[in-house]
């Protein structure tokens, strides 16, 4: 069993248990700073969405900065289980919702536009562009949204080259390491 930590916010400083399951790689204190510093002014009383919630890094930081909900989605069933019992740990269940599904069922069910999208997927797995697809399809982002997405930096999915380019405005970028993270604003 690992950890995650919470680095800001009304939470910062807990621990928070992690399933150990085959391809998580929760996103490090280090890039998870620098993301949060990107989305200081944005996060606060925002819907947000964790489309791959893995170790809930990224979700469970935002619900500590005070955003207004937070809606996880884990398909592996242990990592969900592991994410409810965040939930509990913190009492925090009036702020953050566990979905146990696959991603590409769940956002099928989504009736919430986002003000914030996380999208960092298994890595390797060419999931990118289906997961935009899918969110626009869905109606789950529209102008205004900002969306994060965090993929492997030597194999990247190129959304400024991609059919949806007229439809972001990259805000920010950064290579750490073997990761690729980058803010987009939905145009």
């Amino acid at each position: 069993m690992g950890e995650i930590r919470i680095i800001g916010g009304q939470w910062r400083g807990r621990k928070l248990k992690v399933h150990d399951k085959e391809g998580l790689r929760p996103t490090t204190d280090r890039l998870k700073e620098t993301v949060f510093n990107w989305l200081m002014m944005d996060v606060r009383q925002s819907n947000v969405l964790d489309c791959f919630a893995g170790a809930g890094s990224l979700g469970f930081e935002a619900a500590s900065r005070s955003a207004n909900s937070v809606t996880c989605i884990e398909k592996n069933k242990l990592a969900a289980n592991q994410l409810k019992d965040n939930v509990t740990l913190l009492n925090a269940g009036q702020h953050i919702n566990i979905i146990q599904a696959d991603f590409f069922t769940a956002v099928q069910t989504l009736k919430t536009q986002f003000d914030l999208v996380f999208i960092d997927p298994p890595f390797h797995k060419d999931m990118v562009q289906s997961c935009i697809k899918a969110l626009f399809d869905n109606q789950i982002i529209t102008s205004g949204s900002l969306m994060y997405l965090e993929q492997e930096a030597n194999n990247r999915y190129d959304l400024m080259a991609s059919e949806f380019a007229e439809q972001f405005s990259l805000k920010k970028e950064k290579i750490a390491g073997q990761v690729s993270a980058q803010l987009f604003e939905v145009v």
